[in-house]
């Protein structure tokens, strides 16, 4: 089977698996990976491994064992290499989301924010308060978090619903997107060989711009839309007076409550500096001090210990809240593992249908396609065909795990014409149009907002399609501009 035919079906297999069939994505992207693998050609698994045994990237016994092994060999590899370098990295991201929620750390970020920038603009208090908890915190349980503080901030003012809605959602689904430790950003950067603060940086300055332009979307709808806070099962209008009540210094301080989410990439980016620094010293020994400190760095900077330090102090902070003892800061990590483990199930096996795919000689066949490596045509392909599998199936993360699995071999040809950086941009925005009825986030907005199904289409829909858009064009300016190649 010609590898375009393969590419085709292993999509159409995980597309059928989840909307027909009703599978957990875990097990449709696995069942593709086995077709696939299945699918490749003993003569291909030949050339791979005499292609890596010529760049010296492998030995001969392990070029041959490669290329005598069994579908479920590869997929199973496939698997566990994506599990051991994103697993320990998910469940810290999960235990550090639950405490900031637990603790009152989450809470304390969306309060100052608005006391920063003023009640009359608190709307911009929930985008930016939305896009940093995005980071460590999946996108639903943010606006779970949020979305009762701006019912409140509704009781207070009296107007602009809509806009604290929408607000809400643009910050915190393009951190969820596009900025790790969150899984569709972290398995992307993996997969394309981006570091996690290359991949952080971007992913916020792209975020940013796109969140921005979403905003400024939802102003324009908020003054043709009047739409007002309604009474909902999830939270009476007592408990949001309970929410206003809640006195802040119940809260733990603002410098604190934003440590679990700055001090990794603080931790990741001291060892990118240390590395620079040694790389350009050419052949020159470095300063005595810096010789010293070059062990502690290079532990404390891994991306592994990094997070799980921030985790540490996540958990710290929650025990040492009023009413918290061990008892509860173990419930706490159980709650949050056994939703992180699902995660790192989903994206494992993204991985290994990754891994299927290459390995079905695709690159050549998509590089051909994409023009011999031109930047203003990958990017907008990648876009596409990320956005057609988040609307058919509804998933922004299952959408990147897909569109990473068919694009990486781009960027590990170094035909992009570009840093590979910019593909995991484009796949990231491309992960937002279009939200529907089929994204289970879509109905978790509906439920906590109110909002009608027809007011959802007619305002979330339209905006998170505008904010992949201009991420896309931010993008590919930026590539234009400053390919770092």
């Amino acid at each position: 089977m010609h590898p375009v035919a393969t590419l085709g079906l292993a999509i159409a297999l995980v597309l059928f698996g989840i909307l027909a069939l009703r599978l957990h994505a875990f097990l449709a992207l696995l069942l593709a990976a086995f077709v696939v693998a299945s699918l490749t050609p003993a003569e291909t698994l030949r050339s791979i491994a005499d292609a890596r045994l010529a760049a010296g990237d492998w030995t001969a016994k392990r070029a041959d064992a490669f290329a005598a092994s069994t579908p479920a060999a590869r997929v199973a590899e496939g698997f566990g290499d994506t599990a051991a370098s994103i697993g320990i990295l998910i469940a810290m991201a999960a235990i550090i989301g639950k405490c900031l929620l637990d603790s009152g750390a989450a809470d304390r970020v969306v309060r100052s924010a608005v006391n920063l920038v003023g009640q009359s603009r608190a709307s911009l208090a929930f985008l930016g308060s939305g896009f940093v908890l995005g980071i460590p915190v999946f996108f639903d349980t943010v606006f779970y978090l949020i979305m009762p503080l701006g019912k409140a901030m509704w009781l207070r003012s009296r107007r602009d619903y809509l806009l604290y809605v929408l607000s809400i959602v643009a910050g915190a689904t393009m951190a969820h997107s596009l900025v790790p430790p969150t899984p569709g950003p972290l398995l992307v950067a993996g997969e394309l060989g981006v570091d996690l603060v290359t991949m952080g940086v971007a992913g916020m300055i792209i975020g940013s711009i796109a969140a921005l332009g979403g905003y400024g979307f939802a102003r324009i709808l908020n003054r043709r839309m009047d739409i007002p806070l309604r009474e909902s099962a999830d939270l009476s209008i007592e408990d949001l007076e309970a929410v206003i009540r809640k006195p802040d210094a119940e809260l733990p301080p603002l410098w604190l409550a934003l440590t679990p989410i700055v001090l990794p990439f603080l931790l990741i980016a001291s060892d990118v500096t240390l590395s620079t620094y040694l790389e350009r010293l050419d052949g020159a020994g470095p300063a005595a001090w810096v010789e010293a400190v070059t062990p502690l760095v290079r532990t404390i900077g891994d991306k592994n210990v990094a997070l799980t330090i921030a985790a540490g102090v996540a958990m710290s902070m929650l025990i040492a809240r009023p009413g918290v003892d061990r008892k509860s800061l173990a419930e706490a990590v159980r709650a949050s593992l056994a939703g992180g483990g699902v995660i790192i199930l989903i994206t494992s096996s993204g991985g290994a249908f990754g891994a299927a795919i290459r390995q079905g000689g695709v690159a050549q066949s998509i590089e051909a396609m994409a023009g011999g490596g031109s930047a203003a045509l990958v990017l907008p392909v990648a876009f596409l065909v990320t956005a057609l599998v988040r609307t058919a199936q509804g998933s922004a993360t299952v959408a990147m795990i897909t569109a990473v699995g068919v694009l990486a071999p781009l960027a590990e040809s170094g035909a992009l014409g570009c840093h590979p950086v910019y593909l995991a941009m484009a796949i990231g925005c491309g992960s937002k149009p279009v939200a529907w009825m089929a994204d289970s986030g879509f109905w978790v907005i509906l439920q906590m907002s109110g909002l009608t199904e027809a007011e959802g289409l007619k305002t979330v829909t339209p905006m998170t399609g505008i904010m992949g858009l201009i991420g896309l064009g931010a993008t590919m300016l930026g590539a234009w501009l400053w390919p770092m190649v």
